[in-house]
């Protein structure tokens, strides 16, 4: 990595009246494009929901130990037996309460944080045991996210959510939740996704679903890059035409040292780089899965000072006990970034979101500009 920290600077800034933590951090305007609903319910709410719906199958009884249990459960180093954990929050989230409580709470605790905007995503496909079909379980989502809202509002706290609706690419039911993302997309649902094991299971074994979303002029990303490397994200672009990528880390994989000691990118990487294409990166749970040995060799830095379109993101904030606050923090003590850096990560994530054009340029020149003009003094 010393030949890449030869680049220029990064913009970073070292002064301003206001101290870079967790306090001042939460009262930044964020925006979050890569959050799951099912990894970020509140260890109590998974507790009291289990017994209102009668699951007998959680680890621990007690939402102090339950919410240990997640964080300990999900640093496995294997995607796999990370993905294994969610087995818990899915089997309490199969009611209309359940689903509305889990995405009424979500809204809170992201304004609470800060977070102005959210894309939060789900697979409605997980959440039928109960008898619920999919219609019905989105529509209760969306009301769910709604009510957050408002008493986000009531709070004084403004946020918007926005639903990403995932298929499970070990599945075959993604062309059915795609029309189901394309039927609700003036309600709420602001894309399509697919998510779940990378290994064995590429992109392109969803052509249909990703052409539906094509052909209906709808947005769409791909969880790709983050287990798997090259070759997946490189279907992702290449095979089904995605908006954004998933994680992407391993995007650094094409990136080496020249003779001269600078980074030289390889096609797939300069092509990303060059499109514009966004990268949904996830520092802690890139740890937590192995994608990554530690926040501070991530490669996030290394993207972000070659200007590739970099965003901050949670994924699974009951898994990664984290908060957009707490991967900004992460990011500030591995790198040394300051208020104007964060800026720049916001506007990115905003840029790149699903919103209509006039929406995101009115969330970044009303909102937070201004706010982290307040934060630079």
């Amino acid at each position: 990595m010393a030949a890449v920290e030869e680049i220029g600077t990064n913009g970073t800034t070292t002064g301003g009246p206001a101290p870079l933590d967790l306090r001042t951090l939460a009262q930044a305007p964020k925006a979050l494009l890569h959050d799951h609903l099912d990894g970020g319910l509140r260890p109590s709410t998974v507790v009291e929901l289990a017994a209102d719906c009668g699951y007998d199958g959680l680890p621990a009884a007690d939402a102090e130990s339950l919410g240990r249990w997640f964080r300990d459960a999900a640093d496995s180093g294997s995607l796999e037996l990370y993905l294994e954990t969610f087995a818990h929050t899915v089997a309490v989230m199969q009611t209309a309460e359940g689903l509305q409580r889990v995405a009424r709470e979500c809204a809170e605790d992201l304004a609470a944080d800060g977070v102005i905007y959210a894309e939060v995503r789900y697979a409605p496909e997980q959440h039928l045991e109960k008898g619920l079909t999919l219609d019905e379980v989105v529509q209760h989502t969306l009301e769910g996210f709604r009510q957050g809202e408002s008493a986000a509002r009531a709070a004084g706290k403004q946020i918007r959510v926005g639903c990403l609706l995932t298929a499970m690419r070990h599945a075959a039911r993604s062309r059915e939740i795609a029309e189901l993302a394309v039927r609700y997309r003036d309600q709420g649902v602001v894309g399509f996704d697919i998510a779940g094991k990378e290994a064995g299971f590429p992109p392109s074994r969803h052509l249909d679903a990703f052409e539906y979303m094509r052909t209906n002029n709808a947005h769409f990303t791909i969880h790709a890059g983050e287990a798997f490397g090259l070759p997946s994200i490189h279907e992702a672009i290449a095979f089904c035409g995605t908006d954004r990528l998933g994680h992407g880390v391993r995007i650094v994989d094409d990136i080496h040292t020249g003779d001269d000691g600078t980074p030289q990118l390889g096609r797939l990487a300069a092509y990303v780089r060059d499109k514009r294409i966004p990268l949904e990166l996830c520092p802690s749970s890139n740890v937590q899965t192995g994608a990554v040995a530690s926040i501070a060799e991530h490669p996030f830095d290394v993207l972000a000072r070659l200007r590739f379109r970099v965003t901050v993101n949670t994924d699974n904030r009951l898994m990664s006990d984290t908060s957009m606050s707490r991967e900004m923090k992460a990011l500030v003590d591995a790198f040394g970034y300051g208020w104007s850096d964060l800026e720049r990560f916001t506007i990115n994530a905003l840029k790149s979101s699903f919103l209509p054009f006039d929406e995101r340029l009115a969330l970044i020149d009303d909102v937070v500009k201004p706010g982290y003009a307040v934060l630079l003094g």
